[in-house]
């Protein structure tokens, strides 16, 4: 007997071993016993989450000779030629080799004739917006008004390109991607049933990975269960998918945490020495702080991160380190490594220079020569005098502080790392943000930093109060003057300024004495 691989082996075969889709499971079964189906479904949602194997057994349940019935016999003549894909009264067309008007006018001929055995004549026509717009007008007129006996179930992933006359005319029913608990347990099933000695990582790894789709995660399963001839480890399933582990994910933000940017870049180094693919590395890092984010607005809601709550506890403990606007922070940092990494061949060097602007301990290495150098502080309550050597004369009026028309521009450009480094020993997230504008003006002891025009959330940022008040605090003491701060946008976006950008990296590529070189 030849193998079956897994995907089709524990493809469903009645309404109940659906999974993950319980609104789509409800709405068809109400159909059924209230006699109300459509004459046409469109079955919208992303790849192997059940679409088709839905349509197959809607159809058993019209044309099994108990039907139309929620449980189908799968025993009859037409369960059996409906479950084996040779029942002539469900036609299954695939839209992409199906897609031009001459087929669509046959399967209008064809739509006359009754069915051969059963109630019913179904088409099941799969990817059904790769159909030409002159095949989908061809059809209307059979879409809207089909014989009584004949039933369609269109199935898609791009339900936005199916022309809205044929979405007028169906009953749209969405796919949900399939949570990772319920991928999970899935595979448990199945892993039972064969006999497959597992460990639970790596089914959770199975199903990350498999993003929502539980046809994709059963392949992988099935490939893992080749590969492995004993039990099957973390380590089987790294080696053939090059996935980065959950707990590097930990490690990584717990290093960026202390601070420890060596042992960040070394672990990064060792992940990719390992054969990990860096820009999933990045994607993965991307959602573990979007997890962190949401574990620490919902307490670990696993509904809302999509994870084991044991998992769902570790990301809430470890985002207690951050602040939400350090979150943030981190996002920017990280989509700009990423968007970086598009301009150059090679995403290695981007992601480090994220990864040490995250973990990076400034202490200690403020550039503040200007505030070495400025005169001492004049307290705003002057000191009394002794009445001897003040021989009877009022005592001298406070010097008031320098209100900011001394200094200027080229004052503050030359201290922005320092009010930068300073800035950051007091909010590091403020700081992050600040990095990124250009002190363009300084004028009537107003300080204004131009951003470009797609960092809003760095202005809005730093506008508030707590972030505004600690800017002019550390520039006025740095320029021993009274200074505001005033935030705009540019007109310009950050793409399109190379400077900034291209600055940055010529920065960074000179602190590691590195240079850029294209991958293979």
């Amino acid at each position: 007997m030849s193998y079956t691989v897994f995907a089709l082996k524990w493809r469903p075969q009645d309404f109940e071993s659906i999974v993950g889709q319980n609104h789509i499971v409800t709405t068809l079964k109400n159909a059924i016993q209230r006699n109300r189906l459509a004459h046409a479904y469109l079955f919208a949602g992303p790849r192997g989450v059940g679409k088709t194997s839905t349509a197959r057994i809607l159809a058993r349940a019209l044309n099994c000779k108990e039907g139309p019935t929620l449980n189908p016999c799968g025993k009859c003549p037409s369960c059996i030629e409906i479950a084996q894909g040779r029942s002539f009264d469900v036609i299954e067309i695939d839209g992409a080799s199906n897609r031009g008007i001459d087929e669509i006018r046959v399967l209008r001929e064809n739509v006359k004739f009754p069915p051969t055995s059963g109630k019913f004549k179904i088409y099941i026509i799969d990817e059904v917006h790769q159909i030409t717009p002159d095949g989908f007008n061809a059809l209307l007129k059979t879409l809207e008004e089909p014989p009584p006996f004949v039933k369609f179930i269109f199935a898609t992933t791009h339900p936005q390109k199916v022309i809205p006359t044929i979405l007028s005319r169906c009953q749209r029913l969405d796919f949900r991607r399939i949570p990772v608990v319920e991928i999970i347990a899935q595979l448990e099933r199945i892993a039972r049933q064969e006999k497959i000695e597992i460990d639970k990582e790596v089914l959770f790894a199975i199903a990350k990975s498999s993003d929502g789709s539980l046809r994709d995660a059963e392949s992988l399963l099935d490939q893992l269960s080749s590969f492995s001839k004993e039990k099957i480890s973390l380590k089987d399933i790294v080696s053939v998918l090059g996935i980065v582990e959950q707990d590097a994910l930990f490690e990584i933000t717990d290093k960026i945490i202390k601070k420890d940017a060596k042992s960040v870049l070394g672990l990064l180094n060792t992940i990719i020495d390992e054969g990990k693919d860096t820009g999933v590395f990045l994607a993965n890092l991307i959602e573990h702080f979007r997890n962190l984010m949401i574990s620490r607005i919902s307490k670990a809601d696993s509904k809302l991160v999509d994870l084991p709550q044991d998992i769902c506890d570790r990301l809430l403990q470890q985002a207690q380190n951050f602040t939400l606007e350090e979150i943030f922070s981190a996002f920017n940092i990280l989509i700009s490594a990423q968007e970086l990494s598009k301009r150059l061949d090679s995403i290695r060097i981007p992601l480090e220079i994220g990864l040490v602007k995250l973990a990076h301990d400034k202490k200690g290495e403020a550039v503040i020569e200007r505030s070495q150098a400025k005169p001492p502080h004049i307290p705003k309550e002057a000191k009394e005098f002794p009445k001897d050597l003040i021989n009877n004369d009022p005592p001298p009026e406070p010097k008031k502080e320098n209100p900011g028309n001394s200094a200027g521009l080229d004052d503050v450009k030359n201290i922005w790392q320092g009010i930068i480094d300073n800035l950051s020993k007091i909010k590091i997230s403020a700081a992050t943000y600040l990095n990124e504008g250009e002190p363009v003006k300084l004028q009537s002891g107003i300080l204004t930093v131009s951003f470009p025009k797609n960092y809003s959330l760095h202005k809005e940022s730093l506008e508030r109060k707590e972030n505004k008040e600690a800017i002019e605090k550390v520039v006025s003491e740095l320029l021993n003057a009274d200074i505001m701060a005033n935030f705009i946008l540019s007109k310009e976006t950050a793409v399109k300024e190379n400077n900034s950008d291209d600055s940055f990296i010529k920065s960074a590529l000179s602190a590691f004495k590195a240079r850029v070189i294209k991958e293979e």
